[in-house]
């Protein structure tokens, strides 16, 4: 017998379906032909990275910032070397 592959957004909607508890596992596991402890699994796995996904954009915006205000450090540091070299020139 051969394994099943179910696809990313099959296993994301079960498991949300799931966490919604509108249905228990059984129901779920009838009408979509999974073991009931499959959708447990993929439920975890979702519970377990939400945490994760909302942290992610904390990370982006910091990193988004970080890369803001070394352009600007640079800016600065090439804006005055500029204004030296106008000193030293006598312009």
């Amino acid at each position: 017998m051969t394994r099943k592959h179910y696809n990313s957004e099959f296993k994301a909607k079960v498991a949300i379906e799931a966490i919604r508890g509108e249905k228990t596992a059984n129901e779920l596991a009838g009408e979509y032909g999974v073991h009931p402890t499959q959708i447990a699994q993929w439920k975890k796995q979702v519970t377990e990275e939400i945490p994760r996904i909302f942290s992610m954009k904390k990370v982006q915006d910091a990193r988004k910032e970080e890369e803001l205000r070394a352009s600007l450090y640079q800016r600065i540091g090439q804006l005055k070397v500029e204004l030296d070299w106008m000193k030293k020139s006598g312009t």
